[in-house]
């Protein structure tokens, strides 16, 4: 390794799957509350089946515990001893919840947070720097390019990368399931990485806004210079003095090619060379030389300006030269250019298009394969497994840093038992114990998983009338057109509707039932029965969102658990990488490989 840090102590397997088993018992009990479907809600009757207790009361305690919690945690922390008796949890006899406040304590208990099982962000990057001074460029503001959930994200990420990379002395590496490209782009741009950022559709808009920015590559040579680790924008400062002196230059009567004044740029020039100015330069040249059509901004964020698109040409495509001016070239022109050729030989980004699976040949996608890094920021269902396990395959593949998202679309091994499945590898689970115990989570609360508790407490609450709407047609669509299945989906209806009749109509007519055999007033009467009724679902999605974090916990540690069972790992880790209010998916998986 080229760093000689020690990287922090983790858990080792066999304190994890002691964790693993705690969190199992209690979700034996608790996990028909998340795979009850809000959308039968009404319909099966889900709250006489599952709670026994009145929704005022649910809710009331959801608020007591939360405030409690955030009041006295030390006192909170004394009362955990409880939340292993779980018969004061469910009732015995009918599995129905009873204790609402041991309930919550035992959910935060069984958190990814509170077990203890996270490296700390902060720790691990002063371990992987050691003695070495980290890098800092504060005036690098994303949010220029992208949004502010999506810059914070990239931010935290690819200096988590690049300072794993440094630590193992890798210059190469694999983003799978790179999408638009933002963290291969920054990877590529600030920290002179060669990347690989492979997709299965996306690239296509990368490869077209590449096109349109050789076309106009004058425009950017103009905002470009030079440096020994790559390209850097030139600041507005420095064009403005260029400028002057190019007028007096002219007015002496001397001629535009002297090389006065482009010196060396200063360190500092790269922490300001992202500057609002620059930016909103070159966004109006842009524009005048029409650059963008509408089907191209909507490949980007509103308002935002691609990563890829203030990248050099040859950034992106190796195999591409940018337009050269039919003029004579300075001696100083022509050495400019060799030794920019020369510094983006090895931070290159190059967006590749392929269906990534377990069993996928990296030398058939990428054929410079190197020893690299393999990084995914937020890869959709089984990507997130299918990464950690083309780690511990590829030989070349030296670390891995996957945040994984979309737990819903994970395919489960024990789903569906009597369904006869192909050796596709299934994305859950995949750790020894859980196969063992053939475990299954359940679609429904793989989608729970996904619900935001942070969001939700600090006030970003679930879209409960759109939910007790569809929970009421569910009910229409069953007593009026005996239909209990149908595999149509309503859709984003409710914020297309003035009322519920009129939400009611549109989802019929989306569904093809024929909507004019029911009266405005049968609708009504159907509404006016459940409105009194709508605290239930309320209480109940908020039990869904208090037990989410414990199915996220479950599958986490069953990643972490298989990374630890692999002999040629040295090290692994979970370490929460983003505010989970600002992106709720926020927890990295991280491992290493024994190095020769």
């Amino acid at each position: 390794m080229a760093a000689s840090g020690q990287l922090p102590v983790t858990q080792d397997l066999s304190s994890l799957r002691a964790k693993l088993q705690k969190l199992l018992r209690f979700l034996r009990e608790a996990l028909p509350i998340s795979n009850a479907h809000t959308v039968d809600f009404y319909t099966e009757s889900v709250w006489e089946k599952l709670v026994d207790l009145p929704p005022e009361t649910v809710l009331s305690a959801l608020r007591t515990s939360a405030a409690a919690s955030e009041a006295c945690p030390l006192e909170e922390a004394g009362r955990m001893s409880d939340v292993t008796d779980f018969p004061k949890i469910f009732c015995g006899t009918s599995q129905k919840l009873v204790n609402v406040e041991a309930f919550a304590l035992a959910a935060k208990y069984y958190s990814v947070q509170n077990l203890g099982i996270c490296t700390p962000f902060d720790q691990l990057l002063v371990a992987l720097h050691g003695n070495q001074k980290q890098r800092t460029d504060e005036n690098v503001k994303l949010d220029e390019f992208m949004n502010l959930k999506k810059s914070h994200e990239v931010q935290a990420m690819s200096e988590l990368i690049s300072s794993i990379a440094e630590y193992c002395g890798i210059k190469q590496i694999i983003d799978l399931g790179s999408g638009k490209g933002y963290l291969s782009s920054f990877l590529s741009l600030k920290y002179g990485l060669k990347v690989y950022g492979i997709d299965s559709s996306n690239t296509r808009g990368a490869e077209e806004r590449n096109r349109k920015l050789k076309k106009h590559w004058k425009v950017y040579r103009r905002r470009w210079k030079p440096d020994v680790s790559g390209l850097a924008l030139q600041t507005a400062k420095e064009r403005k003095v260029q400028e002057e002196a190019k007028c007096k230059a002219d007015a002496e009567g001397v001629g535009t090619n002297s090389t006065a004044g482009q010196g060396k740029p200063s360190t500092s020039d790269f922490s300001s060379e992202l500057s609002g100015s620059v930016i909103s330069d070159i966004r109006r040249q842009m524009e005048t030389l029409k650059v963008y059509s509408h089907q191209e901004e909507n490949l980007c964020f509103e308002n935002a300006f691609s990563l890829k698109d203030l990248l050099p040409v040859n950034a992106i495509d190796p195999t591409s030269s940018s337009q050269i001016p039919k003029r004579k070239m300075s001696e100083a022109s022509k050495e400019r250019r060799k030794i920019t050729s020369k510094s983006n030989e090895s931070n290159i980004y190059s967006p590749l298009t392929s269906i990534i699976t377990a069993d996928s040949e990296l030398h058939d996608i990428i054929k410079d394969l190197e020893d690299c890094l393999m990084v995914g920021l937020h890869t959709c269902g089984d990507l997130a497994p299918n990464t950690l396990r083309i780690f511990t395959s590829k030989s070349e593949v030296k670390g891995v840093c996957s945040v994984g998202c979309c737990y819903h679309l994970l395919s489960e091994e024990f789903e569906n038992p009597h369904k006869e499945y192909t050796q596709e590898r299934r994305g859950f689970p995949m750790c020894h114990y859980l196969k063992e115990e053939r475990w299954c989570c359940g679609r429904n609360a793989r989608m729970s998983a996904c619900l935001a508790l942070e969001r939700v407490t600090v006030g970003q609450g679930l879209p409960t009338e759109s939910l007790f709407y569809r929970a009421i047609l569910q009910d229409i669509i069953k007593e009026c057109y005996g239909i209990t299945k149908c595999d149509r989906h309503v859709g984003k209806i409710y914020s297309k509707s003035s009322s519920f009749p009129d939400y009611v109509r549109k989802s019929l007519k989306k569904l093809g039932l024929d909507e004019s055999k029911l009266p405005e007033k049968i609708i009504m009467d159907y509404y006016e029965k459940y409105k009194l009724r709508m605290n239930e679902l309320e209480a109940f999605n908020m039990l869904k969102v208090v037990l989410a974090p414990c199915i996220e916990t479950l599958i986490l540690l069953d990643r972490l658990c298989y990374l630890k069972e692999q002999d040629d790992i040295v090290w692994s880790a979970l370490v929460r990488l983003f505010d989970p209010v600002k992106s709720p998916r926020c927890y990295a998986i991280i491992a290493l490989k024994k190095q020769q």
